[in-house]
């Protein structure tokens, strides 16, 4: 499946326990032995009463990371498509939190992807307190940066052209820099106007993909927060539109995109 050009491998694991291992998935996910795809989503049966599923996302280099915004509606329309369940929305549980993903009526899913987190530590990133920018040493350079946490850290900087943006060579440095204990995603956001906005994503242990819905979150997030950007906003990335909405601070961001089947089979491990 694909979500705006973020792709993926579904699991249907509700009816045997998912068993593949770091290695496993990092074979399944080499583009020219396996598969191929930035991330393994898996659907597993609720782990409690007030949830339909237990939803898991491992990068392509095998790690279990906590939320994926693009990967999240892709698990509706996989659960609605293969008949696991008709509800909508549905209630379910990650690493991160609960989210209750919805589908629309014109085919699109809307996920509501939670509060973002701006504090440092609980990022985490570290800082002598919240600022709205921060100042980030990189390969000698000083980079303007903004922290925030959608259930994942996100490192967003504002860039004059995304397309001459420097996302292969700072990205990885960014990911791993020493200030972020978990790894983090760099952002790359261009500003159109207050409601349109351009943005590319270096994914921690995926590299760059064409979309990253929590990356889009969190980018629009920062620009209203900094008061570059107006609710709703359409986020442009190489894989499609976005549609984000936030209300402000201590209220949650809504993201509406695409969701896509392109094929279904089966593989030895």
């Amino acid at each position: 499946m694909h979500g705006a050009g973020n792709d993926f491998v579904v699991v249907d694991a509700t009816r045997a326990p998912f068993t593949l291992d770091a290695r496993g998935i990092r074979r399944l996910a080499d583009r020219h032995v396996g598969i191929g795809f930035d991330q393994m989503l898996v659907v597993e049966p609720a782990r409690s009463r007030d949830t339909d599923f237990y939803y898991r996302i491992f990068n392509c280099d095998g790690g279990e990371v906590s939320q994926c915004g693009n990967g999240a509606r892709c698990f509706v329309r996989y659960v609605h498509d293969r008949g696991l369940s008709a509800k909508n929305p549905l209630r379910v549980e990650t690493r991160s939190g609960i989210i209750e993903p919805r589908l629309e009526t014109d085919g699109r899913v809307t996920v509501n992807m939670g509060v973002p987190v701006f504090e440092p530590a609980r990022i985490p990133f570290v800082a002598e307190q919240r600022a709205s920018t921060y100042a980030l040493e990189v390969d000698g350079r000083t980079l303007e940066i903004s922290a925030v946490s959608m259930g994942n850290p996100h490192a967003v900087q504002v860039v004059a052209d995304v397309d001459a943006a420097a996302v292969a060579s700072d990205g990885p440095l960014i990911e791993r820099h020493s200030r972020f204990a978990e790894r983090v995603n760099a952002g790359f956001m261009q500003i159109a106007d207050r409601r349109h906005i351009k943005l590319r994503v270096f994914e921690r242990g995926a590299g760059e993909t064409l979309s990253c819905g929590t990356g889009a979150c969190a980018a629009v997030a920062v620009g209203i927060a900094r008061g570059l950007l107006d609710s709703p906003v359409t986020v442009e990335t190489r894989g499609g539109a976005l549609e984000i909405a936030w209300p402000g601070e201590a209220q949650p961001v809504s993201m509406t995109g695409p969701a896509q089947s392109v094929f279904e089979g089966e593989i030895e491990v």
